[in-house]
């Protein structure tokens, strides 16, 4: 079949994508082999492919493909997670445009429309992963909301509450309004913000004397409860015992002391909200205070709000801070750099908020999990995030894991009274019963007397699991599959899914099979543009990847991810690197069509220059083999992927090819041709991970080859001894190649003309590459000679002395003269630097750095000056 002239990316995808799904390559099953098991990063159900889920999934395909030629049982399990905020904000989204209220609804129904809502949306995603080539085993595809999974969820924290690590309590939490549900500490977000520092007045009871405090906030001050002094304050000594009056609402509030007012901050006096500040709650608590509350739960004020009930807090603040103006109690007012902490999901203003919320004890389940980290049974690349993790690790707070949402797994807690400790924990309502008429001592109750607890698990608890719960090892532990497949090997993720994923799977890797879910976290960059600024939508910086792959061809745009994609740096996407990508994968389709289009003869006998070429290659290429195996051992993917660029577009495109390609309208020798099929079918197997559309369409064309023998599923090259003295010799005569084709450049001398070649051997240069430069140099006779030859242009290789006789093919005396000229500027130069040297006071006050410049500059002009004054000696 005639090779197309142009490669069409498209129905080249399109057809190995098809094909490999349907030989089911991309499947796993328990079998004798090692297995090598990834699972992915279950991106939300209802998204869609962005740039992070590229270079991610790249990375990820790349190391499954290489593992898959290894010869391991290569398992890759994709799927999805339910987002339980982001899903449940969309269809209620979808719900308000089509007029419904979710509060109107029942949670059967809100459910009924969050599962169409998934259904119909749900699964985009790993549709686009396809088109850019992830080889995943599609068949096990799992979502966190599947029977199974969810059944895993609930065991799980079932078993941690009867550990004593669940527990419930009436808690400071993040309280995200826009979302309406509570977030871990880690959901927070913390950005500098501009805002302003109000200075208020409050009047002492009985008195006409007033205190100054300082507030960001002075919507809170409805909620005081109190004033605070340090009772090392000698400035407020006289206020000891009394009370303030609260403006606004002229509630009296008592004046207390605690040492945890900083007296150099602000006024001295600190208002104290314990409804609204987790500092203060712990005031609160120790003075015994009043909690005021005054925000519902979207945060608008309540009725403690008084006559601004219903408003949002941030208009609520600026029609207070003008009462105050007009009462006289404000001030002044000073700008506040402050950093304010927002929903990661939503971007709402969080509000620290008093509720009671399910909370799993982290200290005694994280130990395990640093340790593991710490003695690297579980490797963080790159090893910059050790301390950070370590940090976090070390400082752990107990964990928030219940949601004031629908979608989501509901908290299998049920209570039976009023009493906040009225409930019980079970896996099921029907073994919820005898548990809740046990502790009630109530045998007459029934299951219509226990109540659900409303509230769904944090999306986390459920995602926390997944490299147990895919293999449904919480439900069977010793099933076949997580016996096998566990402990996982690699997984790649981002940074900032450190401690919301990696360190909690580590956790429940321990606690729940005594081991590491996986060896080593390769934890990617972000991906930015060429300003730094994260790609995001609402920036509108960020490229459809479809659209990308549809421009660049999938293969193009995993080369353009990764060219500049170490671990855990940044990467700065620019769409000429997928322009780049795509010129590598057409590099590749060119140098095919060119070997394609050899006439091949049986009778035709090796050329010595392609025997030694071949040679030469076959031992570039063990060299380069061991290069990229070091950089895939360090997770160098980036790294890994350059070698085998530079291998294919440098080694095999511009030398080799070069080096064995027949003469024109002569046929190449069937053994020639066979050995560089056989190379080529070598640099398509390190090439696969990378491009494996472009690398399968070549080797299926190269020969007929059955479903067994798919470049997928062949072996890794093995690796064998190379000859580094003989990879030296070929960077000599390359050396050698490139002065003969600059002196043609410059002196216009056509390849279709041989020239010959003198050479002084001083660095006794092996003549194994002799043919070769012979014929890449179109050389008619190469000799070697001990005198310099007239009448001939010189270069010189380190020692070597190199002479091309131009009788004839040169005006003569235009060349004396140009030379000359050179001469002369160069030894202009070279006098300026020697000027330069010789004044001491430069050498002895100059960096060293430029000192070493300046010599480097007078041994290049001492070099040429001796190269044109032997090429002028030539020509006289």
């Amino acid at each position: 079949m005639a090779l197309a002239a142009k490669y069409d990316a498209q129905s080249v995808e399109d057809k190995w994508y098809s094909y490999w799904m349907e030989q089911g390559y991309f499947h796993s099953e328990v079998n004798e082999k090692e297995a090598y098991t990834i699972v992915i990063p279950p991106p939300n159900v209802t998204g869609v492919l962005h740039m992070g889920h590229m270079l991610n999934n790249t990375l990820q395909d790349v190391l499954i493909r290489r593992a898959r030629l290894k010869g391991f049982n290569a398992c890759w399990v994709p799927g999805t997670d339910h987002a339980s905020i982001a899903t449940e904000a969309k269809v209620v989204a979808k719900l308000k445009a089509e007029g419904i209220d979710k509060d109107d609804l029942t949670r059967e129904e809100f459910l009924e429309h969050a599962w169409e809502w998934t259904h119909k949306h749900g699964g985009i995603i790993l549709e686009q992963l396809k088109k850019l080539g992830a080889s995943c085993d599609w068949e096990r595809t799992k979502f966190t909301m599947d029977e199974d999974l969810s059944k895993s969820v609930i065991k799980v924290f079932v078993d941690l509450y009867n550990k004593g690590k669940v527990y419930r309590g009436y808690r400071m939490v993040n309280w995200d309004p826009q979302a309406k549900t509570t977030l871990s500490d880690e959901e927070v977000n913390y950005v500098e913000k501009q805002g302003n520092l109000y200075y208020l007045n409050y009047k002492i009871e009985g008195s006409t004397d007033h205190l100054t405090i300082a507030t960001t906030r002075p919507e809170t001050i409805l909620g005081d409860t109190a004033i605070c002094i340090n009772p090392n304050d000698d400035r407020f000594k006289h206020l000891k015992g009394k009370k303030a009056i609260v403006p606004i609402c002229n509630r009296a509030i008592p004046i207390i002391e605690d040492t945890y007012v900083d007296m150099e901050f602000g006024t001295g006096c600190l208002k104290v909200t314990p409804a609204h500040d987790e500092n203060d709650k712990i005031l609160g608590d120790t003075h015994k205070l009043e909690v005021i509350d005054i925000f519902n739960d979207d945060a608008t004020l309540n009725s403690f709000g008084m006559h601004y009930e219903g408003k949002d807090r941030f208009v609520a603040r600026k029609e207070i801070v003008a009462e105050l103006t007009e009462m006289g109690v404000l001030a002044k007012t000073e700008q506040h750099n402050n950093k304010i902490g927002t929903s990661e999901r939503t971007g709402a203003v969080i509000e620290p908020k008093l509720s009671d919320q399910w909370f799993l004890s982290m200290k005694d389940l994280a130990q395990p999990a640093l340790d593991a980290v710490l003695e690297k049974d579980v490797n963080l690349v790159p090893e910059k995030f050790v301390n950070t993790y370590r940090h976090w690790m070390e400082n752990v707070r107990d964990w928030n894991i219940s949601r004031q949402l629908w979608w989501g797994h509901q908290i299998p807690a049920y209570f039976y009274g009023d009493g906040k400790e009225d409930f019980v924990v079970a896996e099921t309502i029907e073994a919820a019963l005898p548990l809740a008429k046990e502790k009630a001592q109530n045998d007459s109750l029934t299951i219509s007397d226990l109540q659900q607890d409303p509230d769904a698990l944090d999306t986390w608890f459920s995602s926390w699991l997944w490299p147990i719960s895919v293999f449904n090892g919480i439900l069977e532990p010793e099933n076949e599959e997580i016996n096998y497949y566990y402990p996982t090997n690699d997984l790649v993720t981002a940074p900032e899914i450190l401690f919301f994923w990696v360190a909690r799977m580590i956790i429940a890797g321990y606690e729940y099979r005594g081991e590491k879910p996986f060896t080593n976290v390769y934890l990617t960059g972000i991906v930015r543009d060429k300003q730094r600024r994260k790609m995001s939508k609402s920036l509108g910086n960020s490229p459809d990847p479809i659209e990308l792959m549809n421009q660049y061809g999938a293969d193009g745009v995993r080369v353009g991810m990764l060219l500049s994609s170490p671990a855990g740096n940044d990467l700065m996407f620019d769409e000429d690197l997928c322009k780049q990508g795509s010129g590598f994968v057409n590099k590749i389709w060119n140098a095919y069509r060119l070997i394609d289009g050899w006439e091949v003869s049986e009778t035709e006998k090796d050329t010595e220059a392609a025997a030694i070429a071949i040679k030469w290659y076959q031992n570039k290429f063990q060299k380069v083999l061991v290069e990229i195996e070091d950089h895939y051992s360090k997770y160098r993917i980036s790294d890994a992927l350059m070698a085998t660029y530079k291998l294919i577009w440098d080694d095999f495109c511009s030398w080799l090819l070069e080096m064995v390609k027949p003469e024109y309208g002569k046929p190449i020798a069937a053994t020639t041709y066979k050995q560089v099929l056989s190379i080529l079918e070598e640099n398509l197997k390190v090439l696969h991970p990378f491009v494996p559309f472009i690398s399968e369409e070549i080797w299926q064309h190269i020969t007929e080859r059955t479903s067994e023998e798919a470049l997928i599923v062949s072996t890794w090259p093995k690796a064998e001894t190379f000859d580094e003295s003989f990879i030296q010799e070929f960077e000599f005569a390359a050396e050698v190649i490139s002065g003969i084709r600059t002196i043609r450049k410059q002196k216009n001398i056509s390849f279709k003309d041989s020239i010959d070649l003198s050479v002084i051997n001083n660095e006794k240069a092996s003549t194994n590459f002799d043919a070769v430069i012979s014929k890449l140099g179109k050389i008619a006779t190469l000799s070697y000679t001990t005198e310099a030859v007239e009448g001939a242009l010189t270069f010189r290789v380190k020692s070597n002395e190199y002479f091309v006789p131009i009788a004839g093919a040169i005006n003569v005396e235009e060349e004396i003269a140009k030379l000359s000229e050179e001469l002369a500027y160069t030894e202009g130069f070279l006098k300026s630097v020697q000027k330069k040297l010789s004044n001491e006071r430069f050498v002895a006050g100059a960096p060293e750095q430029v000192v070493a410049v300046e010599k480097r500059k007078e041994a290049d002009a001492l070099a040429k000056i001796e190269t044109i004054k032997a090429s002028l000696k030539g020509l006289q």
